[in-house]
């Protein structure tokens, strides 16, 4: 399977220039970084949010793990959860379970970047399957998803 078509085609509606890179197989996002030869910082890896009702992506660099306590002061809310793949699948008819791309907006939903990813020049993440990374500027991505800029990336 190739690139996800509408990401393709909203990038190329778009003009933006990307790259798409070829790489082993590969599903943790840390993986994925060394098969694609990328420092875990530029690479951003989506994690879905569960918040009520409903889902948001947050997307961060893959050194990271998520603060959950800080999407919950980031969201103004408590009871937020890390959602699995099998509660969210559906929303991403068209990719690889667990490898959507970072522009949630294609899919209806809100994205929220941590800021350290904010401030990579490029980044790279899953084409919606497990062996293709796109790669392309904050700039472009920012413009072109909105997302919403916060500190939620724990070291911990």
């Amino acid at each position: 399977m190739a690139m996800v078509k509408r990401l393709q085609e909203f990038l190329d509606s778009h003009g933006v220039k990307y790259e798409v890179t070829p790489h082993r197989e590969a599903y943790t996002s840390q993986e994925i970084a060394a098969a694609g030869h990328v420092s875990g910082k530029a690479m951003a890896k989506v994690v879905m949010i569960k918040r009520g009702s409903g889902f948001a992506m947050a997307v961060l660099p893959a050194a990271c793990k998520v603060g959950v306590d800080r999407l919950e002061t980031v969201f103004g809310m408590s009871g937020i959860a890390i959602a699995r793949e099998y509660e969210f699948a559906g929303l991403f008819p068209d990719c690889d379970t667990g490898a959507m791309p970072a522009f949630g907006n294609l899919y209806g939903l809100e994205v929220y970047v941590d800021e350290e990813l904010a401030k990579c020049p490029r980044i790279v993440f899953q084409a919606g399957n497990h062996h293709e990374l796109v790669t392309m500027s904050y700039a472009d991505y920012s413009r072109l998803v909105q997302p919403k800029v916060a500190e939620f990336c724990s070291h911990a």
